[in-house]
């Protein structure tokens, strides 16, 4: 008859094989991710610049990109899609596309600055990375045409001065 301990040593070894072999496909998962995330960011980034190549010296698309099937222009001059306009004194959210204007809205409601996952949540925003990506980069966009700040903390805030719709 087998004696305890060599029964528990032989199910020990064969646990520490399988959490061996589980680590091998952890690994290799998660460097396909790494590899898939570094795709992502790169297309991401190839898209942001094309669409600042095509923005016209004010910043608004240039004509000959609205092709044909391309989203007409609302009353407000807003192209979903479009390039973000830069912010100066007297312009108002209403003439962002709807998906900025949607960012904005919440900021403006919560009268805070917000990480960018909450901004996400409140946006109802499905929590996956990827998801949450294109919210930082939309609010990221914001920023740098001076519609918001972000603070150290990476937080987003409304930069001083902008107003909603019709305020």
């Amino acid at each position: 008859m087998p004696s305890v301990i060599g029964l528990l040593e032989e199910r020990e070894r064969a646990a520490a094989e399988r959490v061996e072999v589980l680590r091998t496909e952890a690994d290799r998962a998660l460097a396909a991710l790494r590899e898939a995330e570094l795709d992502w960011e790169r297309f991401v980034v190839s898209r942001e610049t094309v669409v600042e190549v095509l923005a016209g010296p004010d910043g608004v698309a240039e004509a000959d990109t609205l092709a044909s099937g391309d989203p007409e222009p609302s009353p407000s001059g807003a192209v979903p899609g479009s390039v973000v306009p830069e912010w100066c004194e007297g312009l108002v959210v209403s003439v962002l596309s709807p998906e900025y204007q949607r960012i904005m809205t919440v900021l403006i409601a919560a009268q805070r600055a917000l990480f960018c996952k909450e901004l996400a949540s409140e946006l109802g925003v499905e929590p996956v990375a990827a998801k949450v990506e294109g919210v930082r980069s939309k609010a990221n966009r914001l920023v740098r045409q001076g519609w918001l700040v972000k603070e150290p903390s990476g937080r987003f805030a409304l930069r001083a001065g902008v107003r909603g719709g019709g305020s």
